[in-house]
């Protein structure tokens, strides 16, 4: 495995030390986590629209704006 170096601010390693479960978790490890929860979502999000175009219960920005009048 090819290793890099990253930088991140001081607020990003404070929230990334705040995720931690175990306190000899690493970086490496809570950004794994957090691209493996993204991945799912946007699975988990493409799924749920596709359902909702075959109920017919989607509507567009378009005709939400419409809708309200914007």
């Amino acid at each position: 495995m090819m290793e890099t170096t990253i930088k991140i601010s001081r607020e990003v390693k404070g929230q990334m030390d705040k995720m931690k479960i175990f306190e000899r978790e690493t970086y490496n490890d809570i950004i794994e986590l957090l691209i493996e929860d993204n991945l799912e979502l946007n699975e988990k999000t493409k799924k749920e629209l596709e359902q909702a175009k075959k109920s017919k219960k989607w509507i567009s920005h378009e005709e939400v704006k419409k809708r309200l009048g914007l």
